[in-house]
C-alpha cells in the first residue's frame, strides 16, 4: 500500500526553498516506511532527555558516518560513470586476484568500499573469501578517527587487517565455492532513470556536512552558532534522507545504470536508516538502561579482547567509533583495538543482512577466527604495543 501525494504544483510567487514542493519532489512514499520515519520524527521532538538524545545521535550518524558514505559512494560510482570504469566487470574479471582487490577497498576508511563488494557479491560478481576480505580489512568509519588522532596506531592496524583480510579470504575459497554461485542473478533491482531533484538536494546538503565530518574527526569543536547550524543542517539531511528512504523502490543496493547521484543519494539513505536505529538502540541503552562499557572494559582483564570483539558483531559504525574512543583515550589496549577491527563490519553488514542474511552471518562468523588470533596474538605477546 502506497500514499500517492498530491502533485499540484506550489505557486510560483513562493520562494524555492528545498521542501516547498517536497511530495511532487518525492513520489509515492511507502506507508510502513513512512511510519517508522513519523514514530523518528516523535523522538526527536520529543521534550526532555529522550528528544535530546534523539537529536544527537540524529546529528552524530549524518556528520559522523552518512557523509563518508556518501563521499565515498559518490568517489566509487562517479569514477564508473566518468571513466566507464565498471567495478562488478573488474572483480568478475580478477577471479584470483579479486580477494587482494576486495581486501584493499575494504581497507579503505569508511564502509563505502566494502558496501561495493556486498553488492557485488550480491550481483554474482565476487566469491565469499571476497567478501570476507571486505568485511575482515574494514574498519569502517572508525578508521577516519583514528587517522585523525592516533595515526602510529592506524599505520599499523590498516595494513595488518587488510594482510589478514586477504588470506582469510583465500582461505575461505578454498573450502566455500557454493555461496558464489548461490547468489547470482539474486537481485531484481529497479531503475530510477533521470536524476532527480531529491539527489541534487541531498548532494547540496552532503558537501558541507563532509566538512564538518572531517572537522570534527580533527576533534574540532563548535559551539553557539556553528552548532546550531550543524545540527539544523544534520536533521535536515537526515530528514530529506529519511524521506528518500521512504519513498525508494528500492530494497537496498541501487541499478548501476542510475547516475552517481541517484545511487549516491539512494543507497546512503538506506544505510543511514539502518545506521540511526543502531546509534539510537545504542544510546538508549547507555542512557536509559544505565550500560556502562568503560567500566566493563576497566574489569575484564583477559576477557577485554574478547569483548570488543563481540561489540565488533553488531552492526554499523558507533559501536565500534567509542571503541576507537577509549583507546585514543588510554582505556583499551591495541588487541583489544584489532580485535574489534577485524571483527567489525561497519555499515557494510546492513546490505549484506537485507541482501542475503545467512551470507552475511557465515561471512561474519568466518571473520571471528582470525579476529581472535590476531587479538590475544597481541594481548599475550606485545600487551603495551602502541
Amino acid at each position: 500500500m502506497t500514499i500517492t501525494p498530491d502533485t499540484q504544483k506550489p505557486n510560483s510567487t513562493l520562494p524555492n526553498k528545498l521542501f516547498l514542493n517536497l511530495p511532487e519532489m518525492l513520489g509515492p512514499l511507502s506507508t510502513k516506511r513512512l511510519a517508522l520515519v513519523l514514530g523518528l520524527l516523535a523522538l526527536a521532538i520529543a521534550p526532555g532527555q529522550l528528544g535530546d538524545v534523539t537529536r544527537g545521535a540524529l546529528e552524530d550518524a549524518y556528520i559522523g558516518v552518512s557523509v563518508f558514505v556518501a563521499a565515498t559512494l559518490l568517489l566509487f560510482y562517479g569514477a564508473e560513470k566518468l571513466f566507464g570504469f565498471d567495478i562488478g566487470a573488474v572483480f568478475r574479471k580478477a577471479r584470483l586476484t579479486q580477494v587482494p582487490l576486495a581486501a584493499l577497498m575494504g581497507a579503505m576508511p569508511g564502509c563505502g568500499g566494502a558496501v561495493v563488494v556486498v553488492a557485488a557479491f550480491s550481483a554474482g560478481n565476487v566469491s565469499m573469501g571476497a567478501v570476507v576480505a571486505a568485511l575482515t580489512a574494514t574498519m569502517g568509519d572508525a578508521a577516519f578517527l583514528l587517522i585523525a588522532k592516533r595515526p602510529d596506531a592506524a599505520i599499523v592496524l590498516l595494513p595488518v587487517s587488510f594482510v589478514v583480510g586477504v588470506l582469510s579470504g583465500y582461505i575461505v575459497d578454498l573450502f566455500d565455492k557454493k555461496k558464489y554461485e548461490a547468489t547470482q542473478n539474486s537481485l531484481n533491482i529497479p531503475f530510477i532513470g533521470k536524476t532527480r531533484k531529491r539527489d541534487y538536494a541531498y548532494l547540496g546538503l552532503m558537501i558541507p556536512g563532509l566538512i564538518i565530518g572531517a572537522l570534527a574527526l580533527a576533534q574540532i569543536e563548535f559551539d553557539g552558532a556553528p552548532a546550531n547550524y550543524i545540527t539544523a543542517l544534520a536533521l535536515t539531511a537526515i530528514a530529506l534522507g529519511m524521506l528518500i528512504w521512504a519513498s525508494s523502490p528500492l530494497k537496498a543496493m541501487s541499478n548501476q545504470n542510475d547516475s552517481a547521484f541517484t545511487r549516491m543519494a539512494e543507497e546512503t539513505s538506506f544505510i543511514t536508516a539502518w545506521v540511526i536505529l543502531a546509534f539510537l538502540l545504542f544510546e538508549y541503552l547507555i542512557n536509559f538502561i544505565g550500560l556502562d562499557l568503560k567500566a566493563m572494559f576497566n574489569t575484564v582483564g583477559v576477557l577485554l579482547p574478547l569483548i570488543a570483539i563481540i561489540i565488533g558483531f553488531i552492526p554499523g559504525c558507533g559501536p565500534q567509533i567509542l571503541v576507537t574512543t577509549f583507546y585514543i583515550n588510554g582505556l583499551i589496549p591495541f588487541a583489544a583495538l584489532i580485535g574489534n577491527s577485524i571483527s567489525n563490519d561497519g555499515d557494510a553488514l546492513f546490505p549484506a543482512i537485507a541482501l542475503n542474511p545467512r551470507a552475511a552471518v557465515i561471512a561474519t562468523a568466518y571473520s571471528t577466527i582470525p579476529a581472535l588470533i590476531v587479538a590475544y596474538g597481541f594481548y599475550y605477546f606485545a600487551p603495551n604495543f602502541l
